[in-house]
């Protein structure tokens, strides 16, 4: 059954919603890997190292250099991952200085862990392949990918999409949720403030009863036995 070209349009605007860093050393594979899915109507930022991936996620600054024995690292900060949306990340495995599986560890420890990771590797290691699907990767696909493989990315493209809509709901909830509490503050201190006056005036008013009349409002004794 084929679709209809209204259906066509629509799956187009949301794949295009979907935005792929990828990470890989060799120019040739990277611009395999971004005409791929450029032609499955994704977004792609292309990056040579594990270094430059981690700093385009706020994950390193200038001046910090990653190390495989030091595990140590700043989270990004909120603002600049709500400025940088990626749906997924793609890294090659086998990369000079931080490896593909260094940087989905680095991934997994962050406040990024939520981000599906894919991990490409031209050597078909049952152990290596295992190894990086227990640190947390979506998948572990050989190269040279296809288009077969890109395609097989839709269902975690998909996930990430919604938890990305999820998240945006979940913020906005809040904000609201914070706004009616100010609300509810404001009408309890204002409700506060009406029962203080009111008990002030109670106060005031049983002061007043208690206290006596002063002496010369009152008719004296001898002048009601004097009436009698």
């Amino acid at each position: 059954m084929e679709l209809k070209a209204a259906d066509v349009a629509e799956v187009q605007q949301i794949q295009q919603h979907f935005h792929v860093l990828a990470v890989d050393d060799s120019l040739i594979d990277r611009k395999l890997l971004e005409k791929l899915l450029r032609i499955s109507s994704c977004e792609v930022t292309c990056v040579e190292s594990g270094d430059k991936a981690l700093r385009y996620l706020g994950l390193l600054d200038d001046l910090d250099k990653f190390s495989s024995s030091a595990a140590s690292f700043s989270s990004p900060q909120l603002s600049h991952q709500q400025e940088v949306k990626v749906n997924l990340i793609m890294t090659d495995y086998c990369m000079p200085g931080m490896t593909g599986y260094d940087l989905l560890k680095r991934l997994k420890g962050s406040s990024w862990k939520d981000i599906p990771v894919v991990v490409m590797s031209s050597e078909n290691e049952p152990s290596r392949i295992h190894m990086c699907l227990e640190e947390g990767a979506e998948e572990f696909l050989l190269k040279p990918l296809q288009l077969s493989d890109v395609k097989k990315l839709e269902p975690h493209l998909q996930r990430s999409l919604s938890r990305s809509s999820t998240e945006i709901k979940e913020e906005e909830t809040v904000e609201i949720g914070i706004t009616n509490s100010d609300a509810i503050d404001d009408d309890e201190n204002n409700s506060k403030e009406e029962n203080n006056k009111n008990d002030n005036n109670n106060t005031f008013s049983k002061r007043k009863a208690a206290n006596p009349e002063p002496s010369e409002r009152r008719p004296k004794l001898k002048e009601l036995q004097a009436a009698v």
